[in-house]
């Protein structure tokens, strides 16, 4: 599990109207494949759990966690998230198109990890 402070993933997240996305397919544990837009990252800047800084590389099996001001949390995939002005909107899954959308302003704490899922890039 690693952290991103919520300043910085804003600075690594710009809003979406200001990035130009990139395609990616992806293929999953049983053959499929699925294109979609995601943002240009390779490798996600974090911290573990000392304190010290890390590059997570980006994949499709990579989970991101929200944690808000009264200890709820929302998870999404990193690479299905857009950023627009204060607000993140998701996909919460890979099965269903599960979308949700979440205000930045009452985060507090971000975490991600490689869920190790057999997802991967094929382009």
């Amino acid at each position: 599990m690693y952290y991103i402070p919520v300043d910085s993933f804003r600075q690594q997240m710009p809003s979406i109207e200001t990035v130009n996305l990139k395609q990616v397919t992806t293929k999953d544990p049983w053959g499929h494949k699925e294109t979609y837009s995601t943002y240009p990252i390779d490798s996600i800047k974090c911290f573990d759990k000392d304190g010290t800084p890390y590059k997570l590389k980006n994949s499709p099996s990579i989970e991101i966690r929200f944690t808000y001001d009264d200890n709820r949390r929302t998870t999404f995939y990193f690479d299905r998230i857009w950023v627009v002005k204060d607000s993140v909107t998701g996909i919460r899954s890979h099965f269903l198109i599960m979308k949700k959308s979440i205000s930045l302003n009452t985060v507090k704490l971000i975490e991600v990890q490689d869920g190790h899922k057999k997802y991967r890039y094929v382009n």
